[in-house]
């Protein structure tokens, strides 16, 4: 497994992408975040937790006023198993 955190400014994305292997998590710590997946809309706030299946889509923005921060999850690690994909709302 792989964790870390991470802060978006408002108005920051994170492009989309996919994982053949990994599952992705992420808990919002603090602020606001919108997140596509596959196509789905989802808007999340402070102490919401989103899962992210192999092979989906996944797009991330900070729509809100404040700096979005939150811990991320990837399991089963691997090291070279993020698809980058030409997505952009």
């Amino acid at each position: 497994m792989n964790f870390g955190l991470v802060a978006h400014q408002p108005g920051q994305d994170f492009p989309a992408h996919y994982h053949e292997i990994m599952e992705e998590n992420f808990f919002v710590l603090e602020g606001e975040l919108e997140i596509h997946i596959d196509g789905e809309i989802f808007s999340c706030r402070e102490g919401d937790f989103i899962h992210v299946e192999p092979k989906k889509v996944h797009y991330l923005v900070n729509k809100g006023k404040e700096v979005f921060k939150g811990a991320f999850m990837l399991a089963p690690y691997q090291i070279k198993d993020k698809v980058d994909v030409d997505y952009r709302p």
